[in-house]
């Protein structure tokens, strides 16, 4: 298939006060990225971290930090989010259709990997110019959930839109978020995704590592048997 695991616990369930433990302590345990979620309240009404919390976090960790942008005006964010040290940026193809060239090429000349999410709402159809353009995002984020709080249940028929990807991009890393854990990864990891958020079932779980390993391996095993 060409891509690897990549299992990225949600920082939106870990205790903020102690935001750089918790990166440790979740890196310590075997995860590949840290999933961090910008939210503002105008494109969904919840509201979260910043660059200035990134910039924190960075000075206490080298870990590649993939920020999930929930906003209404992404390329306002490119700039900040690049100076403070993010390592990949996603955003909505919902609020994107007429300026995602301009905003993958700004993502990119600030050293950061450009990603597109998309709402359960949306046609998977609506991010193929994103992937197969002159100047493409390198990963596709698939909404399992509506966006906008953790802890919501899993959304299965999510899972064509990611066996659709899969089909299509055999190489492309294909993410999805929302109600991910040990009873909903393998079916994630059979439809082809292979980047996996995970918030609640991680920080919630009394053997963080052993939950990270789980998924790693389902999403492996998915991989050999494809």
């Amino acid at each position: 298939m060409g891509v690897t695991a990549k299992i990225a616990p949600s920082m939106l369930s870990s205790d903020f006060a102690n935001l750089a433990s918790e990166a440790e302590r979740m890196l310590n345990c075997g995860a590949d990225w840290l999933h961090m979620d910008i939210m503002v309240r105008h494109f969904v009404p919840n509201l979260t971290i910043g660059a200035p919390v990134i910039e924190s976090l960075r000075k206490h960790t080298k870990a590649y930090l993939d920020c999930h942008l929930m906003v209404t005006n992404p390329v306002d964010y490119v700039e900040p989010l690049g100076k403070a040290g993010a390592s990949g940026f996603t955003f909505h193809v919902e609020i994107s259709k007429d300026n995602w060239q301009e905003l993958v090429q700004r993502i990119k000349s600030k050293g950061m990997r450009p990603g597109v999410a998309l709402k359960p709402g949306t046609s998977v159809e609506e991010v193929y110019p994103l992937v197969e353009g002159a100047n493409p995002v390198e990963m596709v984020l698939v909404m399992t959930v509506e966006p906008g709080f953790g802890g919501q249940k899993f959304m299965p028929e999510m899972m064509d839109k990611v066996r659709t990807l899969r089909n299509r991009y055999p190489s492309l890393d294909i993410e999805v978020d929302g109600g991910l854990g040990p009873s909903t990864i393998a079916e994630a990891a059979s439809a082809g995704a292979n980047c996996i958020v995970a918030g609640s079932s991680v920080f919630g779980a009394p053997e963080p590592a052993h939950v990270i390993s789980l998924m790693r391996k389902s999403v492996e095993d998915a991989q050999k048997n494809s």
